[in-house]
């Protein structure tokens, strides 16, 4: 056997033993997540609709406005979000607006922090936005919002006075983020 023929069968043999440790390894992994209860896997963007809600509590206080947003899974499986929500303003006829995204605590509320939550089908997670509007503001009319922070998103109506086009926002929860 020539030198060409002696790499050639080290390389194909290399191939084929990566190939069967990562076979292993994915096999490994589904009897992982197998055991006990099935891991919810990551929240596609079709099976999120994002609104938002009031909670049951008003946020106006000192110039700071506030909403919670509400996302719920209209899937057929349990799937988990984590993290912030990706946010943008949008003016009149969806004109893109630069916004700036705080992230933690809100004028109302604590952030929980990022985490998994983990949602059933048509079970919701919840995080708090807030908002200025005593200064000079930006005139939104529309809120971009990226449950998983990539660039799909849905677009609500937010007929808004924004101070700087800024916003504040707390980690997806599976409850209401409480008072700060």
């Amino acid at each position: 056997m020539t030198i060409r023929g002696l790499r050639s069968a080290v390389t194909v043999t290399a191939a084929i033993v990566l190939a069967a440790g990562a076979s292993a390894g994915i096999a490994a992994a589904a009897g992982t997540a197998g055991s006990g209860a099935a891991a919810a896997g990551s929240c596609g963007p079709g099976a999120l609709k994002v609104s938002t809600t009031s909670a049951g509590s008003g946020q106006a206080g000192m110039n700071h406005e506030g909403t919670y947003l509400r996302v719920t899974n209209t899937g057929k499986s349990t799937c988990a979000i984590s993290g912030y929500p990706g946010l943008a303003l949008e003016g009149a006829g969806h004109s893109a607006m630069k916004t700036t995204v705080h992230r933690g605590d809100t004028y109302f509320a604590k952030d929980p922090g990022a985490h998994k939550v983990t949602l059933k089908p048509g079970k919701s997670a919840y995080a708090d936005l807030v908002w200025s509007h005593a200064g000079p503001s930006a005139k939104a009319k529309y809120l971009q919002v990226s449950p998983a922070g990539g660039n799909a998103h849905s677009v609500l109506a937010f007929d808004k006075d924004v101070d700087g086009a800024a916003l504040s926002v707390t980690a997806w929860s599976a409850t209401p983020p409480g008072a700060s």
